[in-house]
């Protein structure tokens, strides 16, 4: 049976009414004290997430994303008084990949979106870095438009600090847009998962969000799996769907990194339950399916030098391929190439229509209307979505990055 094709999908039949106060401003004491909705054949459950490890189907698999939040907000003052934000988007030069672009010394340049622009007509902007001369100093200058945002040049002083460090430094915690609010010290540890470990996101993975490590002890006690794979979340995932059809809309990259004792870990879990921990977990295990199918046919393009997954690559490619033998391909890649992670980009759009190759649930918050991840929870349990979020919505969750959970088993 062909794949319905979603290029003519109206955004406008993926919306409801979000009050504001429904929107989480600000985190709960505790983690795992959050609200979790039950979604499994239709029947909707309430509960805590503290229940997740007894509600799982029995040895499941649960793949967590590990990316890290920077502090990807640089507020520059100019001599005139005015303030400059940047706002750091993704690598450009010397290395377009985000953990080696972190590891960077001396300079770099960034796409970035600029605050402030009409402000900025020339000049470079500089802020100390620290309140001695000895701390150094941070500079940036603007070298040409690029892709929704500017090219910007980074040097700094002194040169044998990371990039990293330098965020670290100078850097803002890019809070969510819809907060409307400056990132507070408690944001610095709440806004992590408790497991990241891998710096580039400028946004968090937040169905991670309410994992404690009593929670994580408990999946492992009742007997599912635990792994974890990298796809650093870019500003595009707050990027509202402005075009009625969503054949008009254009899908944000974002890198991934994936082991190849993932890829095996994957393989010999078998036909058993892979849950995903938020969607970005499930582009990412969805992306490895298109990745090993467009290797193996032969047809998968580049974006610079790392493979991609174009947007709409899992609607028009014909193949037959087993999962099991697209992940084979990516291992059998890997091995070629000597290497021991697979790193791609992916432009996948997962919207109703699409078939799951790997994932069979998904653990997420309560996304935004007409938004691109509302699309991905409707393709996994179809118009269900709807009577989920009424649900939510007359049963006083919390929605959004700092909001309560759900666990959909389709």
């Amino acid at each position: 049976m062909p794949i319905q094709h979603p290029r003519q999908i109206s955004i406008s039949d993926y919306t409801y009414h979000l009050p504001e106060e429904r929107i989480a401003q600000f985190p709960l004491e505790n983690r795992d004290q959050s609200k979790l909705l039950l979604y499994k054949n239709g029947r909707i459950a309430d509960a805590q997430f503290r229940d997740l490890p007894s509600a799982l189907p029995f040895n499941s698999l649960l793949v967590f994303n590990d990316t890290k939040v920077v502090q990807a907000r640089l507020r520059f003052q100019k001599p005139t008084g005015g303030m400059i934000e940047l706002f750091c988007l993704e690598p450009l030069e010397p290395v377009r990949e985000v953990q080696q672009a972190m590891q960077q010394t001396y300079s770099v340049v960034w796409k970035c979106l600029v605050g402030n622009n009409k402000r900025w007509r020339e000049g470079r902007l500089e802020m100390p870095l620290g309140p001695y001369p000895a701390d150094g100093m941070l500079w940036a200058e603007r070298l040409a438009p690029a892709e929704e945002g500017f090219a910007i040049h980074f040097t700094w002083s002194p040169g044998n600090r990371t990039f990293a460090e330098i965020l670290d430094l100078a850097g803002l915690l890019p809070l969510p847009p819809y907060m409307n609010r400056d990132a507070q010290q408690t944001d610095q540890e709440r806004y992590q998962t408790v497991y990241a470990s891998e710096a580039g996101a400028v946004a968090a993975p937040t169905a991670g969000l309410h994992f404690t490590p009593q929670v994580l002890e408990q999946i492992s006690i009742k007997g599912h799996q635990q792994a974890f794979v990298t796809l650093h979340v870019g500003a595009g995932t707050f990027k509202p769907v402005k075009a009625e059809l969503m054949e008009y809309h254009y899908m944000h990259g974002e890198q991934l990194s994936v082991s190849r004792a993932f890829l095996h870990q994957l393989l010999h879990h078998g036909p058993k339950p892979v849950i995903a921990v938020g969607t970005t977990s499930m582009r990412t295990l969805e992306s490895l399916y298109w990745l090993g199918s467009g290797l193996s046919l032969g047809i998968l393009p580049q974006e610079g030098d790392e493979l991609l997954v174009p947007q709409w690559f899992p609607y028009e490619v014909r193949t037959t391929l087993s999962v099991q033998e697209a992940l084979e391909t990516l291992i059998l890649y890997l091995d070629r190439q000597g290497l021991t992670h697979l790193q791609a980009t992916t432009r996948i759009l997962i919207a109703p229509g699409y078939q799951f190759k790997i994932c069979t649930g998904l653990v997420t918050n309560f996304h935004q209307p007409q938004s691109t991840l509302l699309l991905l929870v409707s393709a996994l349990i179809g118009p269900s979505w709807q009577k989920v979020y009424k649900h939510a919505l007359a049963n006083n969750y919390r929605f959004l990055s700092y909001g309560d959970s759900s666990l959909l088993l389709p």
